[in-house]
């Protein structure tokens, strides 16, 4: 696909939008395993802190696609293929 600016805008956006479908559902996952109480601000906090990585590792797939081993969006370079 070339990459002109539709295709950029469209590509920016799925991965806005994984990643952000990706925090959401941590997020509720984990206020549902706790109770799902709203009233807790600490639980609210705990929640919204640790559904970061699941949206991290979102960033992270998208960045490894682009650098390192492209066909397992690793970052670092497969070493199997090196003499």
């Amino acid at each position: 696909m070339p990459n002109t600016p539709v295709a950029t805008a469209k590509t920016l956006a799925d991965i806005a939008e994984r990643t952000v479908t990706a925090y959401v559902t941590t997020f509720l996952g984990l206020l549902m395993a706790d109770g799902f109480d709203l009233t807790s601000l600490s639980a609210l906090k705990a929640a919204a802190v640790a559904a970061l990585p699941a949206a991290l590792s979102v960033l992270k797939g998208t960045i490894g696609t682009r650098v390192g081993d492209k066909n397992t969006a690793a970052w670092l370079p497969d070493r199997r293929t090196r003499a």
